[in-house]
């Protein structure tokens, strides 16, 4: 039987038919056919269904021997419907979803999934067949033809509930109000927010009164905030202005902003993060604090003029980031181990090393919150501060007071502390500052920007740092990559791998017979993407005799890495190949950054690989 159609003059038949389908078939003796559930397991649903007065499918659900979407399936082979995976990636068009009105939807727990403009068919996705009453309904209320598909009920809800947000609904309805909004010159609307800012601060909520472009900066920054986004990107272009949100990594657009509030949109921000209004010429940076979802977010803002007007972005500072804890960072217990010791040391440098948004920060702030005690005195030298930590003394590199990092680094030391962080070693001065400070009984922390480990003490090196200081003063170097976790709801096993991303990914010929590797499928959880979080890659490289020699007799970095490895050291593609065989990530994902990073195994290469990366 076709999908069910109800019109005015087949309602009536096409109910006997789902009627006469339910005879039929049973739900409990699809699922055992399927293999899914056994006899025992249907008799104790059928007693818990007939003493609850629960749907057998409920039954099974709630007992936990079938999942709800392997009973909508089922549910939908009973009655000869089709079915629908809401986890699958791009199932319903968002453009379909104005076929009927958010009322209707929410109320009955429905989508529209398309219409027949030629049959004027309305196709609508249900959770229920069997609810006559909402099907009157819809046949009243929408008119036309309707065809039903089947879908899991909480699958539904959760879409709905994603989609249909209070945050995104107003955002859509702020931008469809000021694109037809004809009145709204730039004068005014710039009028608007220095008005709109006297009245509310970025930390009140803001009211039907206040003013539209004002509402809709709070509601993008709280939408980005509830997406797990890292990132906010506003880019003025010809006729356009874009909006993007960064999440695990990767840029995704959002719906334009009008062109016509370019300006004020770009106002408001500045003047909520204290920079400059009226001065367009130059780069600014200010800071946002603001309370989103009852949490105080801080939010770094630059702005720099571009060819179409300003581009603005937006750091979102979560409190909690920065205290993620060693163990959630995604180390393998090997390194957490050989970590632990090095941090716990009295003095020496410990660099961690990585592009820019590699999370290093998050590394070192993670050990500092491990070393915070009443016992120990932690100073920092940041440009700039991100997170702010109790008990930490965190000092703002300012270079237009002539605080820099030299001279912050040299008051330090006259301060008695234990443990000193340098945001960057960036030249020779500040490198043998930390340098002298780590000789002299301080445990110091920074960063550096190189492809890998090794790479590190040639860079150093390089900067003018003699040869002596340089191996006598490093304990240990860790690089570090971001990778994207998979979603563990729709994750699946990945049967063909390609033969190039095995390669790119340092696996061998039968590698991996025998073994199970997952790829990224999409679901409603994870946006489509079929990712959701990010997890670091690590390479650790402990300082020992022999690494300590060649870097005083100023050996070449690939002569570096040979030494590490062979005392134990597992390079950052070896760590990748742990989390694909841990179910964790992807080949995909470890080849894309293979590919962005220039990381390439030591058996596929000759090449030493010792190229700076930029910051």
């Amino acid at each position: 039987m076709d999908p069910v159609r109800l019109g005015p003059c087949l309602f009536s038949r096409q109910v006997d038919e789902v009627l006469m389908a339910r005879t039929r078939r049973k739900i409990g003796e699809i699922l055992k056919r399927w293999g899914l559930i056994d006899d025992q397991q249907l008799e104790e649903a059928l007693k818990v269904s007939q003493g609850s007065k629960k749907r057998i499918g409920e039954a099974l659900v709630s007992l936990g021997y079938a999942a709800e979407n392997d009973v909508a399936k089922a549910l939908a082979s009973q009655f000869d419907m089709e079915f629908v995976d809401l986890d699958r990636p791009n199932v319903i068009d968002k453009e379909h979803l104005e076929l009927i009105p958010a009322d209707i939807v929410k109320k009955y727990l429905i989508l529209p999934m398309g219409k027949d403009e030629n049959t004027n068919t309305l196709k609508v996705l249900v959770h229920d067949p069997m609810d006559l009453t909402l099907i009157d309904d819809l046949q009243f209320r929408l008119g036309g033809r309707i065809e039903l598909a089947l879908g899991a009920r909480d699958k539904i809800k959760e879409y709905i509930e994603n989609m249909y947000s209070e945050t995104r609904a107003t955002i859509d309805e702020t931008v469809r109000a000021l694109s037809l909004d004809s009145s709204m010159d730039r004068g005014a609307s710039l009028d608007i927010q220095v008005k709109g800012e006297e009245e509310a601060g970025p930390d009140e909520e803001d009211d039907e009164d206040s003013a539209p472009i004002v509402r809709l900066v709070h509601q993008i920054i709280a939408e980005a905030v509830m997406n797990r986004a890292s990132d906010i990107h506003i880019e003025p272009f010809e006729d356009r202005v874009r909006l993007r949100y960064r999440i695990d990594g990767v840029c995704h657009e959002r719906d334009k902003i009008p062109k016509r509030t370019q300006g004020s949109v770009i106002a408001r921000l500045k003047i909520m993060s204290g920079m400059r209004v009226e001065e367009k010429r130059i780069p600014q940076d200010g800071r946002i604090k603001s309370k989103i979802g009852g949490e105080m977010i801080d939010f770094r803002v630059s702005a720099c003029p571009a060819y179409h007007g300003e581009s603005v972005v937006l750091r979102i500072l979560r409190p909690d980031a920065a205290k993620l804890g060693l163990q959630a960072l995604g180390m393998q217990d090997d390194t957490l181990e050989a970590f632990n010791k090095i941090i716990a040391k009295p003095n020496g440098i410990f660099l961690v090393t990585g592009p820019t948004g590699s999370g290093k920060t998050t590394t070192l702030y993670s050990a500092l919150d491990v070393l915070n005690r009443p016992d120990k005195k932690i100073i920092t030298a940041e440009d700039p501060i991100e997170y702010n930590f109790k008990g930490i003394n965190q000092c703002q590199v300012n270079p237009q007071v002539g605080m820099t990092f030299q001279v912050i680094l040299k008051a330090m030391l006259r301060q008695a502390p234990n443990v000193i962080l340098v945001g960057e070693i960036r030249d020779k001065e500040v490198g043998e500052v930390a340098v002298q400070a780590s000789l002299t009984g301080h445990l110091v922390f920074s960063t550096l920007h190189t492809n890998d480990a090794p790479s590190a003490i040639t860079r150093m090196i390089d900067m003018g740092i003699k040869p002596f200081l340089v191996a006598s003063s490093i304990q240990a170097i860790l690089a570090q990559r971001l990778v994207r976790i998979l979603c563990e709801h729709c994750k699946e096993p990945e049967d063909n791998p390609s033969p190039r991303q095995l390669a790119l990914c340092g696996f061998k010929p039968g590698e991996l017979d025998g073994k199970t590797i997952y790829k990224a499928v999409g679901c409603s959880r994870c946006s489509g993407t079929g990712y959701r979080g990010r997890r670091g890659i690590y390479e650790l490289m402990l300082m020992n005799h022999e690494i300590r020699d060649l870097a005083f007799k100023r050996a070449p970095v690939n002569k570096i890495r040979d030494a590490a490895v062979a005392s134990g050291m597992r390079n950052l593609l070896g760590d990748g190949k742990l989390k694909i065989l841990e179910g964790k990530t992807t080949l995909d994902e470890i080849s894309r950054i293979t590919q962005i990073e220039g990381l390439v195994d030591d058996n596929m290469t000759d090449e030493s690989g010792d190229d700076d990366l930029a910051a």
